[in-house]
């Protein structure tokens, strides 16, 4: 009997996965023993760090694209279409179009996660955000034109992809800004919800002198909860306000209504035990990548090492032996700290990260990285 893994998503995790998983399972694939098939709603892999540059007019969103047939292993099949439903009694997703239902031995959604900035009153008309080729194109062109005022740089949902972003939007602005002649005329604040400048504490003790160095402000415990795109205005839950002139920010993030309405998990992210990706409310489903509510960073190097556990995991219990190899929260993250020079912090569940002394090198390391990411796509890094 043909041993079928369906993989939703075709991201960092799901692409890595089905690839790993074509090389690992080769021989049973060509024989007719196992089956590999991944599921996507559009025909292009995005890697989104790219959005990052977009508003910096050093990327444009082609970078950011490749079609899917050329970055998955031929052993694998892919499907373009939307998954609707999963039914995990029956071990079967249904799909939006005519096609029909497929089943599964072993379920693995790599959905991602979504930006939903409509969540705070006045955030989609009063806020921009480079989360995607839409929002990064249209923050181009406020920032073009911005010479002088107060720019905001808020992160109002957590938890949200590649947590570094934020800070690392802010000090690109500035060096942005001083390269152009504008940073006297152009005042930087960056917020955050809780008492320092970031969820990580090492990260948050080597940003804020920082910042300060840069004058950036920081504003801490500030949890927007209205937003006044008349007055720019954003207005918090602990009651104070702050003005802007342009607002960059991190938008709150969902889960997906497939993961909620399957019964996986309430809040829309997948519940699973954090070793073997295995999800705790049914039976031979997994979560990948953003989706997955594990205790470590909504970012792609984590989805990437993710993978690669979950792969030889699926490929054991596809030959029918009990699987050994368990994710360990394995994650890297390149921070810029301008636009010329950057640091690194790699962590585990066990781990704490000490980021690097930034350097060009480390810069030119991440801009290199960002080059060969399609080869990480393809499962050959």
């Amino acid at each position: 009997m043909t041993e079928r893994i369906v993989v939703v998503g075709a991201g960092t995790g799901g692409s890595v996965l089905a690839n790993n998983l074509g090389e690992e399972l080769a021989d049973e694939i060509d024989a007719g023993d196992a089956e590999v098939v991944l599921i996507n709603d559009r025909d292009e892999h995005v890697y989104k760090p790219t959005w990052l540059y977009v508003p910096f007019d050093e990327k444009t969103p082609a970078d950011a694209r490749r079609p899917l047939d050329e970055l998955i292993d031929r052993r694998v099949d892919l499907v373009i279409d939307r998954v609707d439903a999963v039914d995990t009694e029956g071990k079967a997703v249904s799909f939006a179009g005519d096609r029909r239902d497929l089943s599964y031995d072993h379920l693995v959604l790599a959905t991602g996660a979504q930006v939903t900035p409509e969540a705070t009153p006045g955030l989609a008309e009063g806020g921009h955000h480079f989360y995607g080729a839409e929002g990064a194109e249209a923050l181009r062109e406020e920032l073009s034109s911005f010479t002088e005022g107060h720019l905001v740089v808020s992160v109002i949902g957590v938890p949200h992809m590649c947590p570094v972003a934020p800070l690392e939007f802010a000090l690109m602005a500035d060096d942005w800004f001083r390269e152009r002649g504008l940073r006297d005329e152009v005042e930087i604040t960056y917020t955050y919800p809780i008492g320092r400048a970031h969820g990580i504490r090492s990260v948050a003790e080597w940003a804020g002198p920082l910042m300060e160095e840069r004058d950036i402000d920081v504003e801490t415990f500030f949890n927007p909860e209205e937003v006044d795109p008349d007055a720019k205005v954003i207005h918090t839950v602990e009651g104070s306000e702050l003005s802007y002139d342009l607002l960059v920010a991190i938008p709150p993030h969902d889960g997906s209504d497939l993961v909620r309405e399957a019964g996986l998990g309430e809040d829309g992210w997948v519940d699973v035990d954090p070793n073997t990706l295995a999800a705790r409310n049914a039976d031979d489903v997994y979560a990948l990548g953003d989706v997955a509510d594990l205790p470590t960073s909504k970012a792609g190097s984590a989805a990437h090492y993710a993978a690669g556990a979950l792969a030889d995991r699926l490929a054991s219990v596809a030959r029918g032996h009990r699987p050994t190899a368990e994710y360990d929260g394995k994650t890297v993250c390149f921070i810029e700290s301008g636009r010329d020079e950057a640091t690194y912090i790699a962590f585990d569940y066990e781990e704490e990260p000490v980021p690097k002394r930034p350097s060009k090198l480390i810069h030119w390391s991440k801009l290199g990285y960002n080059q060969s990411y399609w080869l990480t796509a393809r499962g050959v890094l």
